[in-house]
């Protein structure tokens, strides 16, 4: 079993991963994003996006009703469509569903958000929570009868409402009921690099216990993405492969020793 979390650049190589893992002889669940495409169907429409950063230092979009529109437009209308176009013309049989989707993930709508302003902390509450449980008979409904599940946001809180989550967080809960042999997560940088802006600074291998002192070093959406690496340890052994998606052949590169490695 392999979970794949696909990240929503716009340079990822969305036919490359599809070929590659066209070739893989075991189940596979799917995560993708689609930050590039939301921002840019935002743009179109004239929808401000707002980060958001939390007195804890963790960047995230704000999200009001209006970019929740926009999300399910990019995220679970023509990003999760467009995977699952390609993952059909590969042989792969993709279902492509959101978290709202038979309950797939089901979240608690966050309370608020604690931010920083003028020096006070204000709370701000949006559509946004976190995912806590999955509908495991869905998913090994669609497992055990040769379909790929292609996840995507938003998710379902608890009164039934669409609600905007992080794709690390929910991997990570996927983990907790999977137990995944490998976590592959495509970005658009050669793996985690130790400057941000040099892509010769590729740490190719690290263990979970660095990943603490690394989150500590981070900011904004970095620092999360490192907060929900670390969760994945937590449901035994596991190993995390960041991967780049831009190249080729992604997912044989990964699995040939490119990127990081983490254990």
């Amino acid at each position: 079993m392999m979970i794949i979390k696909i990240g929503g650049g716009a340079a990822i190589n969305l036919q490359g991963i599809a070929q590659d893992l066209a070739q893989v002889n075991e189940p596979l669940v799917i995560v993708h994003g689609a930050n590039a495409l939301r921002d840019e169907l935002a743009a179109k429409l004239g929808v401000e996006k707002r980060v958001l950063t939390s007195a804890l230092g963790y960047a995230s979009v704000f999200t009001d009703r209006e970019m929740l529109e926009v999300m399910m437009m990019a995220y679970a209308g023509l990003r999760n469509k467009h995977l699952v176009e390609l993952f059909q013309q590969n042989g792969i049989n993709a279902v492509g569903l959101t978290g709202l989707d038979g309950r797939l993930i089901q979240g608690k709508r966050n309370r608020g958000i604690r931010v920083k302003e003028n020096g006070k902390i204000k709370m701000k509450r949006d559509l946004s929570g976190k995912p806590r449980r999955v509908n495991k008979g869905l998913l090994e409904l669609l497992l055990t009868n040769g379909f790929t599940p292609v996840i995507t946001v938003p998710i379902v809180d608890e009164n039934g409402f669409a609600v905007n989550s992080e794709n690390d967080d929910i991997v990570a809960l996927l983990q907790s009921v999977l137990h995944a042999e490998k976590v592959i997560q495509f970005i658009e940088a050669p793996g985690f690099l130790e400057k941000a802006d040099d892509p010769d600074s590729l740490i190719s291998a690290m263990n979970f216990g660095e990943l603490e002192q690394r989150e500590a070093q981070a900011k904004g959406r970095m620092k999360r993405k490192i907060l929900a690496l670390r969760k994945l340890s937590d449901f035994g052994p596991v190993e995390v492969i960041l991967a780049d998606g831009r190249v080729e052949h992604p997912l044989e590169n990964a699995l040939n020793g490119e990127g990081t490695l983490i254990r």
